[in-house]
């Protein structure tokens, strides 16, 4: 089921027969959402140079005017951390502002359709998770853009160890006991869009440990976790600094990490996989694309790569964000992004096909 935006569950629309339309209706931009436009960077207005030279594209320098990056998830999240921390740092680079916009809604397709049409001249960038680019193919008969043919891969962004939490009221410390306590008890759980990776582990508990849980869908993990709080929803995946708020107030209680590593956040908690959860969904990498309209000059795409990798190598600020989240690992090389782009996205994609998630 998708989450309204006034927090209440609407039961009419179910998460695997939701029409694009629908999705679109229930998850669509914020009429306000322009205004939340921040320029994060100006460097140019304050003197700072550039250390990376400019170049000619067409009939001036680039960067000659501000950058956007689409986050096409709310603010509070992991990709409008990302988008943010290291946008700023690529505006110091350039000497050109960096422009942040939050365009959520129908499982991050918004965001993505606005840059897959955008001018690819270096200038509009998209800050995502996989499942808008890689398996939303799968989920919908139609798209209007198409996740390969539409994208340069610029960067992925490691997600981090994920992990599932409760509602700490419930009587469940580990993945074995909230199996038992959702197979006779029906569930929901929250998951930060449709077809997510959160949304594939539901549906996978489903099928294969008869649970009976009931995927809610947010925009974004901001306002999953106060739900979770709140005892609305029994259980979601998400991000250590998301739902740390809320673990300080105790109303959550961390049980399982998702993915192969466990996270440095919370070192004692055990992965699905050391709980005796060996499908692949428990043990995936999780990635956030970074990428531009297809077409964009390679000497850009490069260019940004080589900003974003400096980045994590030497700005105090994006080390204490990724320390935040507990993911101790940066973005990929612009060479490594694309064999893994092109080596993981059949993965996912595959998965999504034999869980048989569809929305419309």
């Amino acid at each position: 089921m998708l989450k309204s935006d006034s927090g209440q569950v609407n039961n009419a629309v179910q998460s695997t027969i939701s029409a694009p339309n629908h999705a679109e209706q229930a998850c669509g931009p914020e009429p306000t959402q322009t205004g939340r436009r921040r320029v994060l960077t100006a460097a140019a207005a304050s003197g700072v140079l550039s250390t990376l030279p400019r170049f000619a594209i067409g009939q001036g320098a680039w960067p000659n005017k501000p950058i956007r990056i689409i986050v096409n998830f709310p603010p509070g999240g992991l990709t409008d951390s990302y988008g943010r921390q290291y946008g700023e740092f690529l505006g110091r680079k350039l000497g050109q502002s960096v422009i942040i916009e939050n365009r959520p809604g129908a499982g991050g397709m918004i965001g993505a359709d606005q840059v897959a049409k955008a001018p690819a001249d270096g200038y509009t960038f998209l800050m995502s998770i996989s499942t808008s680019l890689w398996h939303a193919r799968v989920l919908y008969s139609k798209m209007p853009y198409h996740g390969d043919r539409d994208f340069a891969p610029v960067t992925l962004f490691p997600s981090g160890a994920l992990m599932m939490a409760v509602n700490s009221k419930l009587p469940i410390k580990n993945a074995k006991e909230l199996v038992e306590y959702a197979r006779k008890n029906p569930s929901n759980m929250g998951t930060y869009s449709p077809a997510s990776w959160p949304h594939m582990i539901a549906d996978t508990l489903n099928s294969t440990e008869g649970t009976k849980f009931t995927p809610v869908h947010y925009r974004g993990e901001n306002p999953m976790w106060p739900d979770v709080g709140s005892g609305q929803v029994q259980a979601a995946v998400g991000s250590f600094q998301a739902m740390n708020l809320h673990l300080q107030r105790g109303t959550v209680r961390p049980i399982a990490v998702v993915g192969a590593r466990r996270s440095p956040r919370i070192p004692d908690l055990a992965t699905f996989p050391e709980q005796g959860y060996t499908h692949p969904v428990f043990s995936l990498e999780g990635w956030l694309p970074f990428a531009a309209p297809a077409g964009t000059p390679q000497e850009i795409l490069a260019k940004v790569n080589e900003a974003f990798l400096e980045g994590y190598q030497t700005s105090p600020k994006i080390k204490a964000m990724h320390e935040s989240y507990g993911i101790p690992n940066g973005p990929t090389a612009l060479a490594d992004t694309r064999k893994r782009w092109a080596d993981d996205s059949p993965q996912w994609i595959a998965m999504a096909h034999k869980l048989g998630i569809k929305l419309d």
